[in-house]
């Protein structure tokens, strides 16, 4: 069986993962150096909900393909695609691991995986493509059009030693898109000879990239793929999904790395690439990034606009041109206290509830933090008056107005409550947070308008039901014992 046969003697792991953090844990077994996020991609590929693996579940859709083709004889399709999936070089899309309608289905092309000793192996990533064209074909051959895509381009570009924001790394891109695009066509084309006369009306690609072998592959490709009309609309740069995170790619499609540092809090494999392309260790691209230089410096918008322009002339389908986003304005920096501050202490009572407010003050006399003692309550009511008071303590650190707090916490209503005694500018509050913030809008806003803080009126008591008892037995009927 093919999947024993190319499997055997892959150390394997047992775990258990979900699709997304929502969903119930599958138990699962997949290759021991893979990761949880490799883990998680596999509960979202494999249909069902039950115990999987990975051999198993890529056997399930295998299987059928390789019965077509062992009859157009093509014996060895399936072990290909098994080794394609266990040295992590391609996976399919969703809708060939489900066999789900709707989305066309298609493979993804991990690029970092054809790297051998930081060299592009590029027979390997023909053969690759005109595989996965031919899977593709033979598993729904009344599909109107597939996706073969390619994925981690930022990391191939890291490990070649290329920035993602130059010339060569945009010629690199557009001959790997040039050549997957004549591969993917002449493998769809049947082989039609009228079809291979001519060149195909899309551009030609890079004369010269930074990896000759691909230049040259790219350009012969060019020259022997088929004219329009041949084959299926084939090749796409795809939506990173699970086939992605099964592969280990860091980025999706053709997008430059958003960021040096990995989910695991790690420095991704394509940061640690760069730094030894730069011939620095990671302590001192700390040092230097502590010293406020741009060592692993941000991609620009431009720079991913710059290479989508490169690469989609050549391929069928491409997400829309990147554009720039509105980014949230940076919060403001927190403002710290002085150690010796000054503020002011007041005692006082809300219906007959003591307490006494705390200040601390700026130099110049803005308020920047609270505490309430609350000495005679109980423990849940002491701790949730410390929690909101740090929390607005933070927040007029950090800038928040206290006008915004006044608004929001006078008129709150909550005993205890009442008469307030103590306190000459304050008389009456409707709760101990209505008092404390009327406090504070005598002492630090003096021109704030805060509406009178009055009791609630008392309830009226409810009648007894279905009526009052009378007060007293009636006086003219007497009761009489009964014998």
């Amino acid at each position: 069986m093919a999947t024993t046969r190319i499997w055997r003697g892959v150390r394997m792991r047992d775990t258990e993962a979900g699709a997304d953090p929502d969903a119930p844990p599958r138990p699962l077994s997949l290759p021991a150096s893979w990761d949880d996020r490799a883990a998680a991609a596999l509960a979202a590929l494999a249909p069902g909900d039950g115990r999987t693996s990975l051999p198993g579940a890529a056997d399930a859709w295998i299987r059928p393909i390789a019965v077509r083709a062992r009859e157009a004889g093509d014996a060895a399709l399936a072990d290909r695609l098994h080794a394609l999936l266990l040295h992590r070089r391609a996976a399919p899309t969703l809708p060939v691991w489900t066999g789900a309608d709707g989305t066309p289905p298609g493979f993804v092309l991990n690029l970092p995986a054809f790297l051998d000793d930081g060299t592009f192996d590029v027979p390997g990533f023909i053969e690759a493509v005109r595989t996965a064209a031919t899977a593709l074909h033979l598993g729904d051959p009344t599909a109107p059009r597939f996706a073969i895509g390619i994925t981690d381009l930022d990391g191939l570009l890291a490990i070649l030693g290329l920035d993602y924001d130059s010339p060569g790394a945009r010629d690199v891109a557009a001959c790997l898109a040039a050549l997957l695009r004549a591969t993917a066509d002449a493998a769809l084309s049947g082989g039609q000879p009228d079809l291979l006369s001519g060149l195909p009306t899309w551009p030609a690609p890079p004369r010269h990239c930074p990896v000759p072998a691909l230049a040259d592959a790219a350009a012969q490709a060019y020259r022997a793929a088929p004219g329009d009309g041949a084959g299926l609309p084939a090749t796409a740069i795809l939506i990173p999904g699970p086939a992605d995170a099964l592969l280990g790619a860091e980025t999706g499609g053709i997008a430059p790395a958003f960021s040096s540092v990995a989910p695991s809090g790690t420095l991704t494999r394509a940061a640690q690439a760069r730094l030894a392309a730069l011939a620095l260790s990671p302590e001192t691209a700390l040092a230097r990034a502590l010293d406020n230089e741009a060592v692993l410096p941000a991609p620009s918008l431009a720079a991913h606009q710059a290479m989508h322009d490169a690469v989609a002339p050549f391929l069928h389908a491409m997400p829309a041109r990147p554009t720039a986003t509105a980014v949230p304005a940076a919060p403001p920096a927190r403002r710290d206290l002085p150690d010796r501050r000054r503020g002011y202490t007041q005692k006082a009572s809300v219906g007959g509830h003591r307490l006494y407010i705390r200040t601390g003050e700026y130099p110049d006399g803005a308020l920047g933090e609270l505490h309430v003692t609350l000495p005679r309550e109980g423990a849940v009511l002491r701790g949730m008056m410390d929690t909101v008071t740090a929390a607005v303590s933070l927040g007029l650190q950090h800038g928040v107005p206290l006008e915004d707090y006044v608004h929001a916490f006078t008129l709150t209503r909550f005993g205890p409550s009442g008469a307030v005694e103590g306190d000459p500018d304050v008389r009456h509050a409707t709760s101990l947070l209505d008092y404390v913030f009327r406090n504070l809008a005598v002492n630090y806003l003096g021109a704030c308008p805060v509406p009178e803080g009055v009791p609630a009126p008392e309830p009226e008591p409810l009648p007894l039901l279905p009526m009052d008892l009378p007060t007293r037995p009636r006086a003219s009927r007497p009761l009489r014992l009964v014998s």
